[in-house]
């Protein structure tokens, strides 16, 4: 999956296997104008439940194709966005619906499916060309996987663990643990590893099977030891050749939060929900400004998606780990996008805390706010 735009992800993939350097930041400049910061600024806000509403339907209408039945990288509509981003936006849905019930939100669960499979070779994982790094892969398996949960359909739980041995089978390092991130296996990402012990403790939650269990157990020991420092609650974005490539990306963060989350609520083991509660500290510590506003990420690139994912794991450790603790500092940060929306079009930036700019938006930077929305209960 992540951290980069499509172009620059292979980019990068191709200079990884010649120089062995998987440093994941990638920074795409385009000239689609400065921001207007003169732009008048909304009032104080406090979000309710009907705004969550309005800003995914005006999320899906500035980005989504009901053609393709997937959604445009930005407002010009002209391209569809990147493959991993896709299945966060499925979750969006899905997340929506979840809040929601409403059945038009329930059909684009089945019609988002359907757009993926008419564009990505039915989903067939083995296809190289479609699918060129794994964990672009695993966004979509466990995507499948919750999808099953919602809506009971078994072609898509088939379609998960599909997925999730072929990955699992050509990652995992059989001989030192952990999951490549690349088809060469010239380094270990976090954005593989910990998505695929959630992945695996969905797949354990539908089908009891305790197989599914070990490999969380086994990968998320890994991960811990390799891919943070576990005092801080810090997640490395890569390691390679045993070493540790420090950056911080918000959607490690959550991911870090999320599979901790999973196995503590399976486990009962305390440390588990401790290691989440410290990532989630270091989030809201380390990586947001003085005021608690989580990082601009995503320079007119895919990064901009990056809150999103943390946003649907954060609130996991809220909601199913009673972390309420939490709910002041993400609402802040939602209200705080919610109240520089761009008033006329209604959709929100990947900087929170200026004015959304008034000409094109991509679809990455603008979801994340909009992912906040639904899974975190408004203020009473």
């Amino acid at each position: 999956m992540l951290t980069y735009s499509t172009t620059m992800k292979r980019l990068n993939f191709l200079f990884t296997v010649v120089v062995i350097l998987i440093s994941i930041s990638c920074s795409k400049s385009n000239a689609r104008g400065p921001v207007n910061e003169e732009t008048p600024v909304l009032p104080p806000v406090s979000f309710t439940s009907k705004d969550a509403t309005a800003a995914f339907n005006t999320f899906n209408q500035y980005f989504y194709s009901t053609t393709d039945k997937l959604y445009y990288s930005n407002t010009e509509k002209k391209d569809i966005g990147a493959i991993w981003t896709q299945a966060v936006y499925w979750d969006l849905i899905m997340d929506t619906y979840k809040r929601t019930g409403d059945a038009a939100h329930r059909k684009m669960i089945d019609d988002l499916y359907q757009g993926g499979y008419n564009r990505y070779d039915k989903y067939n994982w083995s296809n190289k060309v479609v699918w060129f790094i794994y964990d672009d892969m695993m966004w979509w398996i466990i995507s499948l996987a919750r999808a099953h949960q919602i809506t009971g359909n078994q072609e898509y739980l088939n379609r998960s663990i599909e997925g999730f041995q072929y990955v699992y089978r050509e990652s995992y390092d059989n001989e030192k643990g952990g999951m490549w991130w690349d088809f060469n296996h010239t380094g270990k990402n976090s954005c593989i590893n910990f998505p695929t012990v959630i992945a695996a403790m969905t797949l354990f939650n539908i089908t009891k099977e305790t197989a599914y269990l070990d490999k969380a157990k086994d990968l998320y020991s890994w991960s811990l030891a390799n891919l943070t420092d576990s005092t801080t609650g810090r997640a490395a974005d890569n390691n390679i050749r045993g070493n540790k490539g420090w950056s911080d990306y918000t959607y490690n963060q959550g991911t870090f939060i999320g599979a901790a989350v999973m196995l503590y609520k399976a486990t009962g083991q305390t440390s588990y929900l401790e290691n989440a509660k410290k990532a989630a500290d270091y989030t809201q510590q380390q990586m947001s400004d003085a005021d608690g506003i989580l990082p601009a990420e995503g320079d007119w690139n895919e990064q901009g998606v990056l809150k999103a994912i943390l946003a649907h794991y954060l609130l996991t450790l809220v909601n199913d780990a009673d972390q309420a603790q939490y709910l002041p500092w993400i609402r802040k940060n939602i209200n705080t996008a919610w109240g520089n929306r761009d008033v006329a079009r209604g959709i929100m930036h990947r900087n929170y805390k200026i004015p959304c700019p008034t000409g094109i938006v991509q679809s990455y930077e603008a979801s994340s706010a909009v992912e906040f929305m639904q899974v975190c209960p408004p203020e009473k």
